[in-house]
C-alpha cells in the first residue's frame, strides 16, 4: 500500500526577525546584503522545521514574499508588484477595490473588492471589527495600476528564492524535487486596474509573458512550481449580479488558457495548481461549488491539483470525485486542515478526510495538505500544531488503508 504524501499550501508564519526586517526594508533601514543573509538563515530554519515535522513536500514558507505584519492575507499576490515593470502606485487610487461594475449575461466583469456579494450580504458583520472577519478595513491599501508595458523585473528576487530553498533542501538531505516555490497566475494578476492595454485578451497575454519568466526560473532549478490562482473560484463572488455558471466558466477558461500558454514547453510534471475561495475569515456564502469549476481546473497543465476540503463550506465536496474522473497521471492535493479556524483538527479527523479521497483515487494519488496558506492567517504556534496533526493524521490513514488492503 502506497504512503499518502504530506505537504501544505505554501505560506507559513514569518518569524519576528523576518517581519521586523521586512518592515525595515520598506523604510530603507536595512541593506540588501543583511536582508539576504537573514533570509538564507530563516529559509534554512523553516525547511528544517518542516522536515522535522515529517512533511514530504516542503517549501521556503514564502519567506521571500514581503510581509511586515504577522497578519497579512495578500503577500501571495502583492509580492509580484515589486517584480513587475509597468506598474504605478498612487496612494489615493483605490479603483481595484472601490470601482463598481455590473455584469450581464454574456458580459462578465469583475467589480471592485469592496462590492463582493458576500460582503454585501453580511455588511454589518464585515464592518464590525469585533466580528472575527478580517477584511482589510474600510480603506483598502494602495494597489498598483498598470500604466505601461508589463515587464518582468524579478530575476534577482526569484533567483534568491530558488537558491535559498535549494541550499536549505541540501542541508536537510533532500533533492530539489522535494521542494516547491509558489508563483502568481496570470488570471489572479489581472485583478489590478489596467490603464494601458485596454483589451482583456492582450492584458492576460501580457501577464502570461511576464510570469512565464518566474515559472521557468523555478522549474529550471529542479524544484516544483506551485501556481497560486484563487481567482479561478474566488472571482465568482466578485461578479454582480451572480452570473450563470456557463458564463462564469467561459470567463474563467480564458484565464486558464493564458496560464497554459505561460506553461507551454515547461516541465509541467513538476507543476502544482492551487485553487481556493480566498483566505479571509468570512461567511463565504457566495462561494462557487467545486463541482462547477473542477472540470475547468483539470484543464490546467499541471500534475497536482490543490483545493480547500477541510473548512465547513467545502468539506462535503469530496463527493465531487465520485463522479468526476481524475486523469490517470494526476494527483489530488486536498486540504485536510484549515486556515479558517484556530481550532486544532484531531488527527483522527484528518485521517478520515484523507481516507475519503484515497479510497476514491488511490492513496498514491493523494497528497494531504492545508486548505490554504497558514502564514498570516493563524498564529505561529497554532499553524505548526496543525501541520503536526496533518502528518499524524496521514500516518493513521496509512495504517487504516493498509489494514483495509490486507483484509
Amino acid at each position: 500500500m502506497s504512503k499518502v504524501r504530506t505537504t501544505h499550501a505554501g505560506s507559513l508564519p514569518r518569524t519576528a526577525a523576518l517581519i521586523d526586517a521586512n518592515a525595515a526594508r520598506a523604510e530603507d533601514r536595512i541593506g540588501q546584503a543583511e536582508l539576504t543573509a537573514l533570509l538564507e538563515s530563516e529559509v534554512a530554519g523553516v525547511v528544517a522545521r518542516q522536515t522535522e515535522a515529517g512533511l514530504d513536500h516542503v517549501n521556503d514558507g514564502e519567506y521571500g514574499k514581503l510581509m511586515s505584519e504577522s497578519v497579512d492575507y495578500g503577500a501571495w499576490w502583492s509580492y509580484s508588484f515589486g517584480r513587475t515593470g509597468g506598474l504605478t502606485i498612487d496612494p489615493d487610487d483605490q479603483s481595484w477595490a472601490a470601482d463598481s461594475y455590473v455584469s450581464s449575461p454574456g458580459d462578465v466583469r469583475l467589480t471592485g473588492f469592496l462590492h463582493r456579494r458576500d460582503r454585501a450580504l453580511f455588511a454589518d458583520a464585515y464592518a464590525d471589527p469585533t466580528s472575527g472577519i478580517w477584511s482589510g478595513g474600510d480603506k483598502p491599501r494602495p494597489f498598483p495600476v498598470v500604466t505601461g508595458e508589463l515587464t518582468y523585473t524579478g530575476a534577482d528576487a526569484v533567483r534568491a528564492d530558488v537558491d535559498h530553498l535549494v541550499a536549505a533542501l541540501a542541508a536537510a538531505g533532500k533533492e530539489p524535487s522535494a521542494g516547491f516555490v509558489t508563483a502568481l497566475s496570470p488570471g489572479s494578476a489581472t485583478r489590478i486596474t489596467d490603464r494601458f492595454y485596454g483589451d482583456e485578451d492582450a492584458y492576460l497575454d501580457a501577464w502570461a509573458r511576464v510570469l512565464r519568466e518566474e515559472y521557468k526560473a523555478i522549474l529550471d532549478a529542479g524544484l516544483w512550481l506551485q501556481i497560486d490562482d484563487p481567482s479561478v473560484a474566488e472571482n465568482f463572488d466578485q461578479i454582480t449580479p451572480e452570473p450563470a455558471v456557463a458564463d462564469y466558466v467561459a470567463f474563467t477558461e480564458k484565464r486558464v488558457a493564458a496560464l497554459n500558454r505561460a506553461l507551454e514547453g515547461l516541465p509541467t510534471e513538476r507543476v502544482r495548481f492551487h485553487l481556493c475561495w480566498g483566505s479571509w475569515h468570512g461567511p463565504h456564502s457566495t462561494d462557487l461549488p467545486l463541482a462547477d469549476i473542477a472540470p475547468t481546473m483539470l484543464t490546467v497543465n499541471a500534475a497536482a491539483y490543490s483545493f480547500e476540503a477541510a473548512n465547513v463550506r467545502h468539506e462535503h465536496e469530496w463527493r465531487v470525485w465520485e463522479n468526476l474522473a481524475l486523469p490517470a497521471d494526476k494527483v489530488l492535493v486536498p486540504g485536510v486542515v484549515s486556515h479558517a479556524t484556530n481550532v486544532l483538527e484531531h488527527p483522527e479527523l484528518v485521517a478520515d478526510r484523507i481516507e475519503r479521497f484515497a479510497r476514491l483515487v488511490g492513496p498514491e494519488r493523494v497528497w494531504a495538505s492545508t486548505d490554504c496558506g497558514l502564514g498570516g492567517r493563524v498564529h505561529e504556534q497554532i499553524a505548526w500544531a496543525k501541520l503536526d496533526s496533518l502528518v499524524e493524521g496521514a500516518r493513521i490513514a496509512d495504517r487504516r488503508l493498509a489494514g483495509g488492503a490486507a483484509a
